[in-house]
């Protein structure tokens, strides 16, 4: 299976005191490709039930190097794995630049929960929402 790839822009306010892009700024951007990958893929072949719906449920960054602020944006790719009834786990590299070679910076990772907010609890993925996301699952998935 192929990973979501989105390239991610950095804003100059992502850097810190000490040149490199902010630990909290580092989640920010993780979400702006869950949001490629969730809203806006998965919105794009009809299905919307994750825009309306979808928590962290748990949270997991590791930096292999700093990343310093630059006009060209960051290649993300998002594998999937963990695909359960109601929820799945998403593993995410972020690469030092836009090319698929380019160093890998962080990885990461985040467990998803489906949420019905209407009724105020866990909801199970849909068959097409499954399907979507077998297409990104990962090698140890």
């Amino acid at each position: 299976m192929a990973p979501f790839v989105t390239m991610v822009p950095l804003r100059w306010t992502d850097q810190d005191a000490y040149r490199h892009v902010n630990h909290a700024r580092i989640v920010t951007l993780i979400e702006e490709a869950r949001v490629a990958l969730a809203f806006t893929g998965a919105g794009q072949e009809g299905l919307d039930g994750f825009a309306s719906g979808l928590l962290v449920a748990g949270l997991h960054v590791e930096y292999k190097r700093q990343l310093a602020w630059r006009a060209e944006p960051l290649r993300v790719e998002i594998t999937v794995r963990n695909l359960r009834a109601a929820s799945f786990t998403l593993d995410y590299v972020l690469r030092d630049g836009p090319g698929p070679d380019d160093p890998v910076a962080v990885t990461a990772w985040t467990t998803m929960a489906l949420y019905d907010l209407e009724e105020q609890r866990v909801r199970r993925l849909t068959d097409d929402e499954r399907d979507y996301l077998k297409r990104h699952l990962g090698d140890g998935s």
